[in-house]
């Protein structure tokens, strides 16, 4: 009877120390509550610029929002390349956002009409 008693208390205890170690292999980020491994890092990247033309409905006006959030997504899209360079094993995409808003001459005579375009992406990489 004492070795079954035994027996019973080492596979509740690796039951019990089975989870533990599962949980030292996952970080959980600050404030995500999103688990991830230990390797991985979330980069975000932040970009302005300015781009001048027409605000107004016209089609060029379309025309360079387009151009504007087309700019964007392209840096967006480099940037898995740029990082596998330099510091990544493997790189994911999470999220882009991008925001443009209409600079118009007459509210700002200092800086010609056109548009003020903010964009920022996050990417979940493996270090190499």
């Amino acid at each position: 009877m004492p070795s079954f008693k035994c027996a019973l208390a080492v596979t509740v205890a690796l039951l019990l120390v089975t989870p533990v170690v599962a949980q030292q292999r996952v970080i959980v980020e600050q404030g995500s509550g999103v688990p991830r491994q230990e390797n991985m890092v979330r980069v975000q990247n932040n970009i302005s610029f300015f781009i001048t033309g027409p605000v107004g409905d016209g089609d060029e006006a379309q025309k360079l929002r387009e151009k504007a959030q087309r700019t964007v997504y392209e840096m967006a899209g480099h940037q898995c390349d740029l990082l596998r360079e330099v510091l990544a094993k493997d790189c994911r995409m999470e999220s882009v956002n991008v925001n443009v808003n209409a600079n118009n001459r007459q509210f700002n005579q200092q800086q010609p009409e056109g548009l003020n375009v903010n964009g920022s992406m996050s990417l979940q990489i493996t270090l190499k």
